[in-house]
């Protein structure tokens, strides 16, 4: 939870986690969602001679005409939600290692609704399964696996005299096994297992890397 006091330390406003979504979707300059014009948008600001003004976070599209904001296409667009709870569920969903209900969001975000959350949880899980997230990799794909967890703290070891030793416990005995797999030049993936065997990490490798693709792995 520390890391996630961070996060929403850092997005505690809507300018800066809507900023945030910006750089991430947008690296390129403002993408019009209704031309596809790329980085040829004007930001639009309030004016001081209207009452009403214009809401943050609206571009104006100097090709069509038409005006948009960051959050048309994507998860966020129809919800009164904001954007910088939208972040800290996305990092809280995608960090934790046996995943978090609805009820449990709701708590953590402080919303006022369990629908709300729900809504939250199934829209994320649904972008969790598109391009370019679900996109098998290719070229030369390395995999390799890593144990996630704090250290093992077994107490003494001493036995009393007749007593059998006690077995140690393996040293990954209170950890999360990950299998990540990296495209060389491009993205990582990562996905939690059971246990590290071949039996375990073949469907998930198969899912993750193409057919085609040249597969480096350690013994």
């Amino acid at each position: 939870m520390k890391n996630t006091g961070l996060l929403a330390a850092r997005y505690r406003d809507e300018d800066a986690a809507r900023e945030r979504i910006e750089e991430t979707r947008w690296p390129d300059g403002p993408v019009c969602p209704h031309c596809g014009i790329v980085n040829e948008a004007t930001k639009l600001g309030p004016r001081e001679d209207s009452k009403s003004g214009v809401r943050k976070g609206v571009w104006n599209c100097n090709g069509c005409r038409k005006q948009f904001t960051v959050t048309v296409g994507s998860i966020f667009e129809d919800s009164h939600i904001p954007l910088h709870k939208w972040l800290v569920a996305i990092h809280l969903m995608a960090s934790s290692k046996k995943g978090i209900s609805a009820h449990q969001l709701m708590r953590n975000l402080e919303l006022k609704s369990y629908r709300s959350a729900w809504f939250m949880a199934h829209r994320i899980r649904w972008a969790l399964t598109q391009d370019p997230i679900k996109e098998a990799l290719g070229g030369i794909v390395e995999v390799d696996e890593t144990y996630i967890g704090g250290k093992l703290r077994t107490g003494s070891q001493a036995t009393k005299p007749g007593e059998r030793a006690k077995d140690r416990p393996a040293r990954t005995a209170n950890k999360a096994a990950v299998v990540a797999v990296l495209q060389r030049g491009g993205p990582v993936r990562s996905h939690q297992v059971e246990y590290v065997t071949a039996k375990n990490l073949k469907p998930t490798v198969k899912k993750m890397v193409k057919e085609d693709a040249y597969l480096m792995t350690d013994s």
